[in-house]
């Protein structure tokens, strides 16, 4: 074990404490997974009502429609020697009058930095919805998410910004088909080319 490792996993173990938000309706619990071999980066929003019961990230239907995006199955994806799953925020923030409440403002800053600091070898960035896309593409973000998505030339060739695959967003995916012939096989190629590389340096 390395000492990049045992750094990675003791501040996991950091993250998994944190407690600095307070007030969460369900209490924290911070949720994440990362290893140091991880390829691919997923940075989401904050986890909902079932993944916080269940303590895994993305267990659920918009989870689903990620492993279709990225054609791959459950296995592959909760692999950390392979993917880094580590949302804007880490605990579940609440219901607003429209869904969930967005990521708390604490949890990135305090973070992320430090985390992907321990990923050396992530080639690949998924930023899916407009807190992450917000958060790391100060230079690329236009206006609407549906401009930061169907802009994808103008963002860093290591990047892909995606919208939630939630259910919820079903009709923005009928309104933007675009998304399905240009952006979906986009994503599947650097995807698949981010794989590639992982297993010739892994």
């Amino acid at each position: 074990m390395t000492r990049r490792r045992d750094r990675l996993q003791d501040l996991l173990k950091e993250v998994r404490a944190c407690r600095i938000c307070k007030g969460l309706p369900l209490g924290p619990r911070p949720i994440l997974e990362a290893g140091k071999t991880a390829g691919a980066l997923i940075i989401g929003q904050a986890p909902g009502t079932r993944v916080h019961e269940t303590g895994i990230p993305w267990n659920d239907p918009s989870g689903d429609r990620l492993r279709e995006w990225l054609q791959i199955d459950r296995e592959a994806f909760y692999d950390p020697r392979r993917y880094a799953i580590v949302p804007m925020g880490f605990c579940y923030p609440g219901k607003g009058k429209s869904g969930d409440l967005p990521p708390r403002e604490e949890c990135a800053p305090q973070w992320h930095e430090r985390i992907l600091a321990e990923l050396p070898q992530v080639g690949l960035k998924l930023l899916i919805g407009r807190y992450a896309q917000s958060y790391y593409l100060a230079e690329t973000q236009k206006k609407t998410l549906t401009e930061t998505v169907r802009n994808w030339r103008d963002h860093p060739k290591d990047v892909v910004a995606l919208p939630h695959p939630s259910p919820r967003n079903n009709l923005w995916l009928r309104r933007n088909p675009w998304f399905e012939t240009e952006v979906l096989p986009l994503l599947r190629r650097r995807h698949r080319a981010c794989l590639r590389k992982s297993r010739e340096t892994g």
